[in-house]
This record gives structure tokens, sequence and C-alpha cells, in this order.
């Protein structure tokens, strides 16, 4: 089955947060995670087929969603989930407020990578909790958290340690060994640990797999929160259908406590949309996943070659982060900006040396932002 991904779909007229934030400059979006691509087929059938039915009452959470979740699992990492574990919830975000709510209190801390997807920082402060951020170092090509120089700045106080895997905005999906480093910390600290997993499933790099931190050991489950969803990988992020899965039942309950009153259930149309995706959506992502492979290539190349700039290649997402620390001006992401390239500026992430490019678009502007990157640069 042929699917095009280098159709062009206008956003620029329709509800689009990333289309609408230039307004009508000659700005590319190249900012927030989603994608320009047209959702599949298989989730627009679905969702007209519930729309025909007139009638949008309170839904419960379909069977077959359930089901799907748990052989998912099971088939893909040989991990067995229950269904008392899933907690689902209209977005990851609102799964990192309530970790950082439930599993802190006042005067305890967080931990997590810096930089990181800026929501990680933002739950601590908005919980009031403080948070420990560990520098990523830069490792033969990959991306990896110093989790050595954690133990002397650590007052005692840390209650969770926030993962992100695959790492957003570095891209490293971790190995094994990696992962059991991170449950050794967490262990020797008496830690509960958040892990985002949104992005599992765009894997560009050939033979790397993502590995649940969950399905690690029994350890590793009954101290965990595994945050996961459809959304970026099927482009229906605006839908919000995402889930948490909470093996420890005393995890769950102060989980689910937190959330009472404040946090809804998921909208009966994205629960459509999650099933149709995890059901039927896999030969539109294998053919959208070859797509982004050869996006990032070409990222990396001409990145690379810019006189300024360097990057590593992503082994995950659809997400650049690229090194324009070399540049001579005082922040990269407003400079570009001012030469028609909207990325999400570094400070966000923790780091304002850098910028993330989105590349979950079509050949035709990727190649235009390239070309705007190798102008702007020549006039420094």
């Amino acid at each position: 089955m042929a699917f095009n991904f280098d159709q062009w779909i206008d956003r620029r007229h329709s509800d689009s947060v990333k289309w609408h934030k230039y307004g009508d400059r000659d700005v590319l979006p190249l900012w927030v995670a989603d994608t320009d691509f047209r959702s599949p087929d298989c989730i627009i059938s679905a969702l007209q087929q519930r729309i025909a039915h007139g009638v949008f009452g309170y839904g419960d959470t379909p069977h077959e969603l359930i089901n799907i979740v748990i052989q998912r699992m099971a088939e893909r990492y040989d991990w067995q989930v229950e269904a008392e574990w899933l907690v689902f919830l209209p977005g990851i975000v609102s799964g990192l407020n309530l970790c950082v709510r439930a599993f802190t209190a006042a005067g305890e801390g967080t931990i997590a990578p810096t930089p990181i997807y800026p929501p990680f920082r933002q739950a601590a402060k908005l919980a009031g909790r403080s948070q420990l951020n560990l520098q990523m170092r830069l490792e033969q090509g990959r991306w990896l958290m110093d989790l050595e120089a954690a133990a002397p700045q650590m007052r005692g106080s840390e209650k969770l340690l926030m993962l992100c895997n695959p790492q957003n905005p570095g891209g490293t999906v971790y190995r094994r060994e990696e992962l059991e480093a991170q449950l050794a910390f967490a262990q020797r600290h008496q830690l509960i640990v958040c892990s985002d997993e949104i992005h599992c499933d765009l894997l560009l790099e050939p033979g790397v797999q993502h590995i649940p931190f969950a399905s690690l050991s029994e350890d590793a489950a009954r101290r965990s929160v595994t945050l996961i969803s459809p959304s970026k990988t099927f482009n229906i992020a605006g839908l919000g259908a995402s889930l948490a899965i909470i093996p420890d039942r005393e995890l769950r309950q102060r989980f689910n406590q937190q959330r009472k009153g404040i946090v809804p259930d998921v909208d009966i149309l994205a629960l459509v949309a999650a099933t149709a995706a995890w059901r039927d959506g896999q030969p539109w992502l294998d053919a959208q996943l070859h797509y982004l492979r050869e996006n990032r290539n070409q990222l990396v190349a001409r990145v690379n070659a810019i006189e300024g700039l360097s990057m590593v290649a992503p082994e995950g997402t659809y997400l650049g982060w690229i090194d324009a620390g070399k540049l001579a001006v005082a922040s990269p992401a407003i400079w570009f900006e001012q030469h028609g390239l909207g990325f999400s500026p570094g400070r966000d992430f923790g780091d304002d040396a850098f910028v993330r490019f989105n590349f979950g678009c079509t050949r035709a502007t990727l190649h235009e932002a390239l070309s705007r990157m190798e102008r702007a640069v020549s006039t420094l």
C-alpha cells in the first residue's frame, strides 16, 4: 500500500497551534512535536463511522482497546501487562504532573536529565517541588545521562526519577544495560520512576529496539509508571489519548487519588482513534518511519556541513537537537526566527545554545528549511 508523505496539506488556515504561531510572517514552523502528515485512513474511517452514530454521551474505555494494549506490550516487548494496571489519560503531560504530585511531598524533590522536554521541568515547578537536573553528555554520538555525577548533588529528599525514552530532545534510545544502570540508581536511592515513552514507536536507527523500563524486572515494574500514547506516532496529538501503566497497586491508588476531580476521562473520539491506530495503523507507520529516516539522514548531513552547526543523528523521534553554540549570535532560536525558521528554543529544554528542529514534515518543507539555514549562516 502506498502512502504519500510528500502531500502538502495547508495548515495555516486550520486550528493548528504549530502553524498559527507566526501568523502571516514568512517563518517555517518547525517547533512543537506534531507532524504535517495526514493521519492514516484507518483512523479517519473509524472516526467517521463513530461520528455517523450521532450520539456522543459519556463513554467507557473500549474493551478492545484494553486488549490491544495488553497484546501490544506482550508481542513487542515480552511484557505481560494486566488490564487493571492501565490508567487512561487525556495526555502525557497530565501524567508527568500527576506523578510529581502523587509521589513527592512538600520539601521533597525530583530528578530529571537536562536538556529535557519542558513539561518535565514545569511539572516540578508547578507542584512547588525542587528538581535536580542531571546533565546529558555526548558519548560516541549519543546523548547519555551522567548518573555518576548525581550522588554528590543529592540531598536525600529526592523521591522521583523522571526518565524519557526515546529521549526528547536528544533522540537517544536507551540500551538494556543503560536502563539497568538507571534501575540500579533508582534502587540505590529508593526512587519511584516515571518513564515517558511516548516516542517508543518512532525508532529510526536500524537494529535499535525500545525496551520499556518497567519490563526490566519485577522490581522495575513495582517502582514505576510508564506513560505511552499513539499521539506522536500517528499524528493525533490533538485528540489526546494516552495512558499510564502502573503495575503496583499502591502507586496506582496514589496516582488516581491525585487525578480525582481534576484530570478528566479521555474523549470518546480519542479512544476510537487510539484503537484504530494500534489495531490497523502498522503499514502506515512502517512507511512513515522510512520517510522519517530519509528526512533525518538529509538533515544530519546538511546541518553538519554548515560551519558553526552540529548535531548527532537521533536514534528515535522526529526531532533534531542542533548545537548552534558556535554561531556569533546571542540567542540561536531568536536569530533563526529572524531568518524565517521557527525552531523550539533550546533554553526551554535547559540549554540556550541549541535549537530543536521538527523534521516530521514534507521533503519540500525540509529542503526549504535547510536552504534557509545555509543562507542565514552564510551571512555571519
